[in-house]
């Protein structure tokens, strides 16, 4: 059968960014849906990932995220994590990510990504490639970790600690003081993933997520706030397509025109 254009462009963009990974996925399937391992080639790959708006290291960094969030995909998160270390992610970077999800996904789905993490790094060693460990996170231990976690989450948003704090604190003080000491402190505050990732990161996680909006909300206005564009973030929503559906594609989507029509100069 003669293979599409964009079978052809796919199936380049799946051996740059997934190698013998992403080769293997492919050719499982051949005996029992051809069919389905077409689709990933030319939709996934040659419709998704050749667009342009989100380098590939962010693709892959938004889909490591998103799959370890969803926790139900360990197979193809290992796939994946090969796919950030081909595209320029460090071990540590990809450490960094997955232990973001603590956060949103909690620390379950953290553990088994780092799982899968522990058996690709083994698998490359094996095979004699030789991945870049990266910078360690600067400690912030001796810090006072409310006042770090404060000055973390004004970077976002300068008036949102405020805003918790009115919301919760004659209900659940304590849920604020972990939230910022916990997620932003301890988590935020790490110097070896840049703000920018974090942020694509965490718009993946909760697209993916599709049960927390207004959070969604909150962190799509942080990530134009500290530099990425709407251009960006559609292109995360659209990479959502084929990790966690339309329908979650298309309510983060949704958020994300809230956003901008609250915010028209961000366009």
């Amino acid at each position: 059968m003669e293979q599409s254009d964009r079978y052809k462009q796919g199936w380049e963009k799946l051996k740059e960014i997934d190698g013998e990974a992403g080769e293997k996925v492919i050719n499982g399937l051949k005996d029992i849906s051809p069919d389905l391992g077409k689709f990933i080639i030319e939709y996934s790959f040659g419709d998704i990932y050749t667009r342009d708006g989100l380098d590939l290291k962010s693709k892959e960094i938004a889909v490591i995220a998103a799959l370890t969030a969803m926790g139900t995909a360990q197979p193809q998160l290992k796939v994946h994590i090969n796919g950030a270390l081909n595209t320029g992610s460090s071990i540590n970077e990809v450490k960094e990510v997955i232990l973001q999800m603590a956060v949103y996904s909690g620390f379950p789905s953290c553990i088994n990504g780092m799982n899968a993490l522990k058996e690709v790094l083994k698998e490359r060693q094996e095979h004699g490639i030789k991945d870049s460990i990266g910078t360690t996170a600067t400690d912030t231990t001796q810090t006072d970790r409310l006042k770090l976690g404060e000055q973390e989450l004004s970077k976002l948003d300068s008036l949102q600690a405020e805003r918790l704090r009115n919301a919760y604190n004659d209900f659940s003080p304590e849920l604020v003081k972990l939230m910022l000491e916990f997620g932003y402190a301890d988590i935020f505050s790490r110097d070896n993933l840049d703000v920018k990732h974090r942020q694509i990161a965490t718009i993946a996680a909760l697209t993916a997520l599709g049960n927390a909006q207004p959070q969604l909300k909150f962190h799509i206005n942080a990530g134009l706030n500290i530099g990425l564009t709407v251009e960006n973030i559609r292109e995360i929503m659209l990479l959502m397509t084929v990790y966690a559906g339309f329908p979650s594609a298309i309510n983060g989507t949704n958020i994300l025109k809230e956003v901008v029509n609250e915010q028209p100069g961000n366009l």
